[in-house]
């Protein structure tokens, strides 16, 4: 981005005289004073501490201009600063005018789960034959919204953002702020249901997405959803998933460890390949098929485009441990869902040694936690997967439900306070010949049990 100074007051509604700094140039917008760039805008935002009080290091590292709640008294009085009552809501309108500026098409994606990974695909289908722009990492709530738009070049054709939500209204809110031309929802899961308390009101913040979808607009969803169904109304849509009564479903699946093959109904000649693991990864690449089509693109191209897609850090990525054992690492989050899914085709892997499943807390289910970490047993067979090591406090109904299933020397159970004692017993137990599945909701932090099984310690 480049722009004024004079003109960001006039997109925030800043209420102070600027006309000494009006010709001061910005060339991108920050909220955390310790990786901003030279030329920065900063923006002091609330959290553990108040973003004000870091404005000596935002100037430091090459803040030009600052928002400042006009409510504080401590302004800097030798630096550009621009006046006003919320510097969250001044960030997000800023954003939002920005946008309009640009004006490139907007894809939005949301889903309790595979929203990261169908953007991923979207991204690269449409990057195919567009100038796009994207969410980077998750930056997908009120504050990373705006910070994707913001970074967004001036030749940007289209816009694929990533969308989260952990309570009511908030995917109202950062529609009102993307205003999509293409709105899709990956599917309907139980990840914050403890908030939510059902899957029909999860459906229903779901849908919050097409708040502000353009008159014109276009939702894309899973068509084997009846939540989704019964609330898209006269909304244009095409759907995807395994029913022949969706626009687009599969008609052949060969999943490996590695990468998934596939062919659709809409082209049973062109065959479509994806690097990742997982009939379950079909379906985010439907969506993002399904955009590409809307935005005319051939299916030979999306077909190239989605074998060599980048997968975001973290989401099913094989690596090699200190022992030569192949681990899978999918520790970024979790959900019964993606649990499930991920356990079903991790049997199913060939390996001359055992598999081992270390599975971490699933956070935010509520009072179906119980329920929903037992659910689990159902894809854990000893015969499939000869070692389970559960980790967490959630998780523990799971050990007590697999008692009646596994052989006590097969199953381990350690408290969240035990993760040197977990990596102990891996370390110990693993063998050059085995394979290892690792997932958990981020809180666990399960990626510092990756780490220490694929790093040889001094």
């Amino acid at each position: 981005m480049k722009m004024q100074l004079s003109e960001i007051a006039r997109m925030t509604g800043a209420k102070n005289e600027t006309e000494q700094w009006a010709t001061v140039e910005v060339t991108s917008v920050a909220f955390d004073a310790r990786e901003l760039r030279p030329g920065a805008l900063f923006v002091p935002l609330a959290g553990n501490r108040d973003g004000h009080d870091f404005i000596n290091q935002a100037r430091e590292n090459g803040a030009v201009a600052t928002l400042w709640a006009s409510a504080r008294d401590d302004q800097p009085t030798d630096f550009p600063v621009l006046l006003v009552k919320d510097p969250l809501a001044a960030y997000q309108q800023l954003a939002k005018r920005y946008l309009l500026k640009i004006n490139p098409k907007v894809v939005a994606i949301t889903g309790s789960n595979g929203k990261t990974t169908t953007k991923d695909m979207t991204a690269a289908v449409l990057g195919s034959q567009y100038n796009i722009h994207k969410t980077q990492a998750n930056f997908n709530n009120e504050i990373g919204v705006p910070q994707t738009i913001l970074s967004m070049e001036a030749n940007t054709e289209i816009l694929v953002i990533e969308m989260g939500m952990d309570r009511p209204g908030q995917l109202h809110a950062l529609s009102e702020i993307a205003m999509p031309d293409v709105a899709a929802i990956t599917m309907i899961g139980e990840a914050h249901i403890e908030f939510f308390k059902t899957r029909d009101k999860i459906a229903d913040a779901k849908m919050e997405i097409t708040d502000f979808l353009k008159e014109d607009g276009l939702l894309v969803y899973d068509g084997d959803e009846p939540l989704l169904n019964e609330r898209v109304g006269d909304l244009e849509r095409e759907t995807f998933g395994s029913a022949t009564t969706n626009t687009l479903y599969p008609i052949q699946v060969r999943a490996g460890e590695t990468k998934t093959q596939f062919k659709l109904n809409a082209w049973p000649d062109v065959a479509f390949e994806i690097p990742m693991m997982g009939a379950y990864n079909v379906n985010n690449a439907l969506a993002a098929i399904l955009i590409g089509q809307h935005y005319h693109i051939k299916p030979e191209v999306m077909s190239k485009a989605l074998a060599n897609f980048e997968v975001t850090r973290n989401r099913t990525e094989w690596l090699v441990g200190t022992a030569g054992q192949r681990m899978l690492s999918d520790v970024y989050n979790s959900n019964p869902t993606a649990a499930i899914e991920v356990l079903r085709n991790f049997s199913h892997f060939e390996t001359d040694g055992r598999r081992i499943a270390v599975l971490g807390d699933m956070l935010e289910l509520g009072t179906a936690s119980k329920k929903l970490h037992e659910s689990l047993a159902t894809v854990l067979d000893p015969a499939q997967i000869q070692e389970v090591y559960l980790f967490g406090t959630e998780i523990k109904p799971l050990f007590d439900k697999l008692a009646t299933i596994y052989p006590a020397e097969q199953l381990h159970y350690f408290e969240k306070t035990q993760q040197p004692e977990l990596i102990t017993a891996l370390a110990e137990t693993i063998q050059p010949s085995d394979l290892v599945v690792l997932k958990a909701s981020h809180g666990l932090h399960l990626e510092k049990v990756v780490a220490a099984l694929t790093t040889e310690n001094d």
